[in-house]
């Protein structure tokens, strides 16, 4: 049994997280201030949906540090998933996603650091990489480039998190996460987005040529890769690693749009528009170090990853669309 501590719980991952660590027998707790960003009830029907017998919710604020270092061990693994999300939003209020994704982190490193917890592991993102890295991405690349706020407060989280495991001997991973869908995501993403948008038979407005293509991960492996970093924590050196969690499968917009019509149904009416400040034309994982060190790969193929998505999505909007 591994105690575990996971921000961000009620969220998308955060959820599915606390699910996978209580199913194979660990002691999970979970925080969550419950952001606006999103609707409160989305996430309340995340934690009603656990499937986790073994797990405790506390409803708090990760800037508050002695209350987050209250619910640790010496022998508790941190899972800090978070953050303010989403490039477009990040750009509009810069101020909101520094203090939550960088002063937050700043925060629950030091909640650690207090409680004697010295297993760290960081939810990161592929937008680290910018627009300039060579594809596949590697882990070793500079990731200096950012395009947006979210980005730079993500980078500027790694390094965070670097720095504390020099000063503290931190055994931590940082998990670059390239575009997560599944149950339960956000419903500002794409997928999500798109699907509510067809259902209420509202148009499609897609930014750029259609040919910009992301590294779509179906939750569960993603999951899987964060469970793996967890147990890796145990017996790494004091330091941090990087780590990619993708399929390496980049898909063009046009083909997301298409597969998702296919599953729901639905054909629906686009709009084109363009490109928006903080999109990037490509993301894609380079796993060989992953695989390596961790064991991970994205095993769920994408069309089957959307049916899972849809068929969640229509009992959760059952009678509410259209």
């Amino acid at each position: 049994m591994t105690r575990v501590l996971v921000t961000g719980a009620a969220g998308f991952i955060g959820s599915h997280l606390v699910e996978a660590l209580a199913a194979r027998g660990d002691e999970v707790v979970g925080i969550d201030n419950f952001d606006p960003f999103y609707d409160r009830a989305m996430k309340e029907a995340n934690l009603r949906d656990l499937q986790a017998p073994r797990f405790r919710f506390v409803e708090q604020d990760m800037l508050h540090v002695q209350r987050t270092a209250a619910l640790l061990t010496s022998e508790t693994v941190i899972v800090h998933l978070a953050a303010k999300a989403g490039v477009r939003p990040s750009i509009a209020d810069p101020v909101a996603y520094a203090r939550v994704n960088v002063d937050g982190t700043a925060a629950v490193l030091e909640a650690a650091r207090q409680a004697g917890a010295r297993r760290i592991v960081f939810g990161s993102s592929s937008s680290v990489y910018g627009d300039t890295t060579p594809a596949p991405f590697r882990e070793d690349a500079a990731a200096i480039d950012p395009v947006s706020p979210y980005a730079a407060t993500k980078r500027a989280g790694e390094l965070l998190v670097r720095a504390a495991a020099s000063l503290h001997g931190f055994r931590a991973a940082a998990l670059r996460f390239f575009t997560v869908f599944g149950p339960r995501q956000r419903p500002d993403l794409a997928i999500h987005a798109f699907a509510r948008k067809m259902a209420d038979g509202k148009p499609l407005t897609l930014f750029g040529d259609g040919t910009q293509a992301r590294d779509y991960t179906y939750c569960d492996d993603i999951v899987a890769g964060v469970v793996a970093a967890v147990d890796w924590t145990a017996r790494a050196p004091a330091g941090m690693e990087i780590f990619n969690l993708g399929g390496s499968r980049p898909l063009p917009l046009k083909v997301l749009v298409a597969e998702l019509s296919d599953a729901l149904g639905i054909v629906p009416t686009v709009q084109w528009a363009p490109m928006q400040p903080g999109d990037v034309q490509l993301t894609c994982a380079h796993v060989e170090k992953s695989k390596r060190v961790l064991g991970f790969e994205a095993r769920t193929p994408f069309a089957e990853g959307i049916r899972r998505f849809t068929a969640w999505f229509r009992r959760a909007y059952a009678g509410t669309t259209g």
